[in-house]
C-alpha cells in the first residue's frame, strides 16, 4: 500500500511540475544577495492550500505584511520546508538543465538566464511570490516568517 502512496505523491510533486514554480519566482524577484537560500521556501508556499490562494489573489500593493496577515495559519511551514527540501533540490537542477535559470556565484543567487527564451507555464503564483519577497532581504524574509533556512 506504501508504494501506492508513493507513486501518487511523486506524481503530484515532481520535478517537472515545481521547477516552473521556481522559475518563475525567480524571474519576477529582483536579483538580491543570497536569494539561493529562498527557493526552499517557494514550493511550500505556493503549494499551501491557503496561501497559495492568497497569493494568486494578490495585488500590485499588496506587501508581505497584508498577504501574510495571520502567520498563526503558517504553523506548518517549517515542516513543509524540511518535507519539500528534496523536490526543490531537483526542481533547481531541472531549473538550471533546461536554461531557465543560472547561477550567480559570486552573490549566491540564482537569477534568469539570460541566453535562450524560456518556455516554462509560468505559475502566478511563484510570480506573485517573487514580487513580494523583492526589496527585503534574506535575513527579513525568514525572520517574518519565524522559520530557519535548512
Amino acid at each position: 500500500m506504501s508504494s501506492i502512496v508513493d507513486a501518487l505523491y511523486e506524481l503530484k510533486y515532481n520535478p517537472f511540475e515545481y521547477g516552473q514554480y521556481l522559475a518563475s519566482f525567480y524571474t519576477h524577484m529582483d536579483e538580491s544577495e543570497s536569494n539561493l537560500l529562498l527557493a526552499q521556501l517557494v514550493i511550500p508556499m505556493c503549494s499551501h492550500p491557503i496561501y497559495s490562494h492568497k497569493l494568486q489573489n494578490s495585488n500590485k500593493r499588496s506587501s508581505i505584511w497584508s498577504v501574510f496577515d495571520d502567520r498563526t495559519k503558517l504553523y506548518d511551514l517549517q515542516e513543509r520546508i524540511d518535507g519539500f527540501q528534496s523536490l526543490t533540490e531537483q526542481c533547481i537542477q531541472y531549473c538550471l538543465i533546461n536554461d531557465w535559470l543560472s547561477v550567480n556565484e559570486q552573490r549566491l543567487s540564482l537569477v534568469k538566464f539570460d541566453g535562450v527564451d524560456s518556455t516554462f507555464i509560468s505559475q502566478k503564483s511563484a510570480e506573485k511570490l517573487g514580487r513580494l519577497f523583492s526589496g527585503y532581504s534574506v535575513v527579513e524574509i525568514y525572520e517574518f516568517l519565524g522559520v530557519k533556512p535548512r
